[in-house]
């Protein structure tokens, strides 16, 4: 093997480990730690506020071991049972603050928790929304509404709470429906002799940076809002420390964002509000996306009324379009993190989505969708291997010329291109299709991360094409009783499965059917090439390498068919024998010449 590849091979390892080492390692040491500071802080919060009296103790402050024990301060809850959600909301101050989505599940296990939306403010990282209406200069969070006797909100069972203060009565309306949407309309009575001011909010919080937060490039989470026609968002950790985000205009929304869930305060389109995203300094930040109207007179002997929502669920494309068409609300599916490339990833999700409704199964859409982007990109690739099968042709005058010119190397390039011009080949165009893959696959690749409709949905023998393939050849596939990727330094490097494997093969074949560069050095590195393909697409989700590797497979169809019917001489079985055998090799070469 050539000195230079081998040299080019260990400076490649050495980059992926120092990656891990340098960079990776430092990640996961500083977010450990920022975790372990978390904990103290809560810690001696809760022994300070212990020691206040109960009036003055701040929710938000208070650190509860457990979410469990921190439902039970509430003076009293209304319970929600609808067929997607379970919780119960806090009267005090009518916090949504306990939301279990049913439907979903934190992992593949038959005994799977159900996924945990909403906790108490005194529970550890806690989020919470809520939207309300506040009277004169009241705080309105310390209010414990009245409740009817054994009440539960369902999606057929709305419940009115009502509270009386000074010849004011307010009473609030709450419906939910069959997803993830709550009404709330809140009505304003002024029986009073004096006129009062009525303003309008909704905001939902997050106590301290997610446990489970990602924190990758390629994935917003954080405080996010719509204002108009205008994002602004900020990830959880750039907000702390800086400067509060705000906008004023009419439609939109404010909330907080992962991956797949999302909690949203939307105020009526119609009012112009001023929205913003904040975050305190504290030891245990506490996250912060909320809206306000401006105040409205209530004369006296009048009333009004206002209606808002509140949304707690998954980030479903086809819900949150929904919503957006029937409540009018702007821009409500940017919650889905579309990217730069929004003009590529949202034609792949609707295509896949399309597949989806008539195949009933996510792979068999990846496979379907792939069909379309090839014939889309016919015309290129058609160009380029037309190319590759002129290149195949002239390979005997090539390595003539090689042989003629191997002591001058300027002279052997200018001839080469002269051959290329005589019989109109362009080597350039080889990478015609790839260029125009590269945007594409970075769309696809997007879409599957960030779109909760493939989470935990199986193709074959893969139980969730949004994760890696969870099969490994270093462990004989399952039989040998421990997990490759666990061993320190190379174990990120070693989760090859089948996908990967048949994605790599596919790769290999397809190298032969291309003329071999006439360089000994480019020629080894390119046979190398389907072996670090196959290692970096390893920890990939398998729907993305499915892709892949189909793509390569019909390439390795279309392209052979192409430069059969240009009159190359393909030999594909002639070529990978080529490639374990040097005495194959030198009878190939003796017979070119």
């Amino acid at each position: 093997m050539d000195r230079n590849v081998i040299l080019a091979l260990v400076l490649s390892m050495a980059v992926f480990i120092g990656y891990d080492l340098l960079i990776l390692e430092p990640q996961r040491r500083e977010y450990q730690a920022y975790q372990e500071a978390q904990k103290a802080a809560a810690a001696e919060q809760a022994a300070v506020q212990a020691a206040l009296p109960d009036a003055d103790r701040l929710p938000e402050l208070i650190a509860d071991p457990n979410r469990e024990q921190a439902l039970t301060r509430a003076p009293g809850r209304l319970p929600i049972e609808t067929g997607e959600l379970r919780g119960s909301i806090n009267l005090q101050g009518l916090v949504f603050d306990d939301l279990i989505l049913t439907d979903y599940k934190v992992s593949l296990e038959e005994d799977a928790d159900d996924v945990v939306l909403l906790s108490p403010a005194s529970a550890p990282h806690a989020q919470y929304m809520r939207t309300g209406g506040r009277i004169g200069a009241e705080r309105d969070e310390a209010v414990i509404w009245n409740a009817p006797q054994g009440a539960v909100l369902s999606e057929d069972t709305p419940v009115t709470l009502t509270r009386n203060e000074n010849g004011i009565e307010h009473v609030v309306t709450i419906s939910v429906d069959n997803h993830f949407m709550f009404t709330i309309e809140q009505t304003v009575r002024n029986r009073s002799s004096e006129d009062v001011t009525f303003q309008l909010y909704g905001e939902t919080r997050q106590k301290g940076i997610p446990p489970d937060l990602k924190n990758m490039m390629i994935l917003f989470e954080g405080p996010l809002g719509v204002v108009g026609k205008e994002l602004f968002d900020k990830k959880y950790k750039k907000m702390v420390g800086h400067a509060d985000i705000t906008q004023r205009g009419t439609s939109g929304w404010v909330g907080l964002t992962d991956k797949f869930w999302l909690s949203a305060a939307i105020p009526p389109q119609d009012k112009s509000f001023l929205a913003t995203l904040s975050a305190t300094n504290d030891a245990i930040p506490l996250f912060r996306s909320r809206y306000e109207l401006g105040q409205e007179a209530v004369p006296a002997g009048m009333q009004i009324t206002r209606t808002s929502h509140l949304y707690g669920g998954a980030k479903e494309v086809d819900i949150l379009r929904e919503y957006q068409r029937e409540l009018n609300i702007s821009r409500f599916d940017w919650a889905v993190d579309w990217g730069n490339f929004s003009f590529l990833t949202r034609p792949i999700f609707n295509t896949l989505s399309f597949f989806h409704g008539l195949s009933g199964n996510w792979g068999v859409a990846i496979l379907l969708l792939t069909l379309v982007i090839k014939a889309f990109l016919f015309p290129l690739a058609n160009l380029s291997y037309k190319s590759m099968a002129g290149m195949k042709k002239v390979q005997p005058e090539l390595k003539k010329v090689q042989e003629r010119y191997k002591d001058d190397k300027m002279k052997q390039q200018q001839e080469m291109m002269a051959l290329y011009k005589k019989h109109k080949i362009n080597p350039a165009a080889g990478c015609l299709p790839i260029l125009a893959q590269m945007p594409i696959f970075y769309a696809l690749y997007k879409t599957l991360f960030v779109t909760l409709e493939l989470r935990h949905e199986g193709f074959l023998y893969i139980r969730d094409l949004s994760e890696q393939d969870p099969t490994n050849i270093f462990n004989l596939f399952g039989l040998l009783p421990y997990d490759p990727t666990l061993i320190p330094l190379i174990g990120p490097f070693l989760g090859l499965g089948i996908l990967p494997l048949l994605m790599g093969a596919a790769m290999f074949v397809q190298t032969k059917l291309n003329p071999p560069p006439p360089d000994p050095t480019q020629r080894m590195i390119f046979g190398l090439m389907p072996l670090i393909f196959m290692f970096i697409f390893a920890p990939f989700a398998a729907g993305l390498v499915l892709y892949w590797f189909w793509n390569t497979f019909l390439s390795v169809i279309q392209q052979y068919v192409i430069m059969k019917r240009q009159g190359a001489d393909v030999d594909i079985l002639g070529n990978i024998k080529e490639s374990f055998g040097k005495k194959q090799a030198a009878a190939n070469e003796n017979k070119a010449k």
